[in-house]
């Protein structure tokens, strides 16, 4: 038997927690729902779960507070971010806050549980040693999951199979994309082939 998965909801809407909480509880999954973000960051500092769906607007506290004050991009557990359809340019800045990816309202809860089941699997299969940090110039200005996009880049994978491979959407893997870049100033993707090779 595989120890259970945990889920964690964070949604200041009852009607969103209640929602994704009955879909992923009929999944198999344990589920922790919070109303908002200070007792979300209070129970994440005694137990890391295997996943966060977090709202991104929330009184107090946003969802892109929270992954700030996480430090999300090292965070152990893949964070996705809900947000509304008017909000693509804050879901793209809690990409590189380091959520995971973001799911758009209205959602598909056989969608929602597709793609969580990916990025935990996802997660599972990530090294996590040191090792896997390469040598060349700017590697170090790289999160983990950066340095996982930049690896499926440059062996010539496309959005949408790098995406299927690390659990995320096309759009979020091109959120990356252009960060790599930006962080190794890079003009394309020859560009960046040419920069992990200089250090191998």
């Amino acid at each position: 038997m595989t120890p259970q998965k945990t889920i964690h909801i964070v949604d200041d809407d009852p009607a969103v927690r209640d929602a994704l909480s009955v879909v992923f509880t009929l999944e198999g999954y344990s589920v922790c729902v919070f109303s908002n973000a200070a007792d979300f960051l209070g129970a994440v500092r005694q137990s890391v779960p295997d996943c966060v769906l977090l709202d991104v607007h929330m009184p107090g506290k946003s969802g892109l507070d929270v992954l700030r004050e996480l430090g999300a991009s090292d965070f152990r557990a893949p964070i996705f971010v809900i947000s509304g359809q008017g909000d693509i340019p804050m879901a793209v800045r809690a990409i590189k806050d380091g959520a995971f990816d973001f799911i758009e309202k209205p959602f598909d809860a056989d969608t929602v549980v597709q793609r969580v089941a990916e990025a935990i699997a996802a997660e599972d299969h990530r090294p996590r040693t040191g090792t896997q940090r390469h040598s060349f110039a700017g590697a170090e200005r790289l999160t983990f999951r950066e340095m996982d996009v930049l690896r499926e880049i440059t062996s010539g994978a496309t959005n949408k199979e790098a995406g299927r491979r690390l659990g995320i959407s096309p759009r979020t893997i091109e959120v990356h994309r252009a960060r790599i870049m930006e962080k190794l100033g890079a003009r394309n993707t020859a560009d960046l082939v040419r920069i992990v090779l200089s250090g191998d």
